[in-house]
């Protein structure tokens, strides 16, 4: 299987480039932010601190997470429950930073994407996954992008979707995330040594699609060249 493993900090556009990028390539999109966001719902729904670890990985067990595609759209499920237009907000994004440490719930999560880059041809998008959840996949990039264009991209989102914010707490929100995300205990948030690094700072979403389709594109050459 090919496996094209991205890898950056929150805002920088992973998971929009990633799912073109999987289109034009016939890969299978794997949002594993999306995943651990869904948990963070749950949480967040049943009052459970994200400052409380052994209350979260209490609730594990009960927690189901799947992913499906409906009328070509990914959809994450919760319980059986489409969650897709709840977990965009930053209440949301802030509880995934905190919950997303523990090993409670990588675990719970871990099992499902290494299963599906066995058995499909994915482009799987989070933290760590060049670094832990595929440390084999064949193409790695680190993607990212200032603080201030990343805050600018989440205020355009947010806004679009009706979600009255303010641009300079989006940023502050940001830095705190890059913050917590690359010093937590487990899987911080780094490059992979082998990862190529893309800032998409100044790119187009075309344009970083096609950064990535060539970053893979010349590892497979390099590959079959080897062979």
């Amino acid at each position: 299987m090919h496996n094209i493993a991205i890898d950056g900090p929150a805002g920088a556009g992973k998971s929009t480039i990633a799912k073109i990028a999987a289109k034009k390539l016939g890969f299978i999109y794997v949002d594993t932010g999306a995943m651990y966001r869904a948990m963070a719902l749950y949480f967040i729904r049943n009052g459970i601190s994200g400052s409380d670890e052994a209350a979260v990985s209490a609730a594990c067990p009960g927690i189901d997470i799947s992913i499906e595609y409906q009328g070509g759209e990914q959809v994450v499920l919760l319980n059986n429950e489409n969650v897709n237009a709840f977990i965009r907000t930053e209440e949301v994004s802030m509880m995934t930073s905190d919950i997303s440490k523990y090993a409670a719930v990588r675990s719970k999560l871990l099992d499902i994407q290494r299963s599906l880059a066995r058995t499909k041809d994915v482009i799987m998008d989070g933290r760590d996954i060049g670094t832990c959840v595929l440390p084999d996949a064949r193409t790695k990039i680190y993607l990212t992008a200032s603080t201030s264009e990343r805050a600018k991209r989440r205020h355009k989102e947010q806004t679009e979707r009706g979600i009255s914010c303010d641009i300079g707490q989006i940023e502050r929100d940001i830095a705190a995330r890059d913050e917590q995300d690359m010093n937590r205990e487990i899987a911080p948030l780094r490059q992979a040594e082998d990862a190529v690094l893309l800032d998409s700072s100044s790119l187009s979403i075309d344009e970083a699609v096609d950064a990535v389709i060539n970053i893979y594109k010349k590892g497979a050459m390099a590959v079959n060249e080897r062979s």
